[in-house]
């Protein structure tokens, strides 16, 4: 019985020597210029992170029975090693942003019990559809200096130029300009529209209009830590007429007066066909 103890005490021993000796020379092969090892990565590696994005559609295609679309949003974010323990998951930022055009906002007043337009302000770029979704609201992870750099909110989106002295506040002008976006449901602000899942895998449902204009849009995805932009990413959506609708605008932007023309004898040709119709049907 103490052959069998003193033989179990040294095979315990002999394990534990082992395992420390394996442990000794992992750690010291890990340590190596990178300093000592956390559970989840080595401590004093700088944290890079870099945003992939993708979407599900490579176009939007605008037909005669277009009613809107929904365009899915997704990506992973790739870092260069995992996070250490008690490093927070950085935030994203989602903006698809339609062709930008200067658009002039008059306000109109009552002069002589007239309503006329009395101010205007020359908006110098308003997109025609903007879109933001994020993993928290916007003011809670983006400072201020970013948002300006990058134009990410929806206020720096729409650029003011031109400003003439009649106009006592231009600011009320943007913002009567994105009420207008907001009620045709082309400016949109969607906090808590990303999702994270597991601090590397993300996306985001965007819904557009059946308004929305044709032209080359833009995706673009902001990686946010600290309140900082670290990282971004962007893709390009081309939304194209299809079918007839395609016909048609490509022939009123190209041939003008043969557009013009066949439109008028094809409204002579509706009305002389309707005429006819009633006057057999008076028969």
């Amino acid at each position: 019985m103490n052959a069998l103890s003193k033989r179990w005490r040294v095979s315990w021993a002999s394990a534990a020597l082992c395992l420390w000796a394996c442990l000794s020379a992992g750690l010291s092969h890990a340590q190596g210029a990178d300093g000592p090892m956390t559970p989840f990565g080595p401590a004093g590696i700088p944290l890079e992170e870099r945003i992939l994005t993708g979407s599900a559609q490579d176009q939007v295609a605008i037909t005669a029975t277009f009613s809107g679309s929904e365009l899915f949003v997704y990506g992973a974010i790739a870092r260069n090693r995992f996070l250490a323990v008690g490093e927070n998951s950085p935030e994203i930022i989602i903006v698809v942003r339609g062709p930008s055009s200067p658009i002039m906002v008059r306000k109109k007043d009552r002069i002589g019990g007239l309503w006329m337009n009395n101010e205007a302000v020359r908006i110098a770029a308003a997109p025609s559809y903007y879109a933001v979704a994020s993993t928290k609201p916007l003011p809670e992870i983006l400072e201020e200096l970013d948002d300006f750099t990058y134009r990410i909110s929806i206020d720096r989106a729409v650029l003011i130029a031109g400003v003439p002295f009649s106009a006592e506040n231009p600011a009320n002008f943007r913002e009567a300009l994105i009420r207008l976006k907001r009620q045709s449901g082309l400016y949109r602000n969607t906090p808590f529209g990303v999702t994270l899942k597991g601090g590397t895998l993300y996306q985001a449902r965007f819904r557009m209009p059946a308004n929305i204009i044709e032209g080359d849009y833009q995706v673009r995805v902001f990686l946010v830590r600290d309140g900082r932009v670290r990282d971004q990413a962007r893709i390009e959506l081309p939304v194209r007429k299809e079918g007839v609708e395609r016909v048609l605008y490509a022939a009123a932007q190209e041939t003008p007066f043969l557009y013009g023309l066949l439109t008028l004898l094809t409204a002579l040709f509706c009305g002389w066909g309707a005429s006819e119709l009633f006057r057999l049907l008076r028969r």
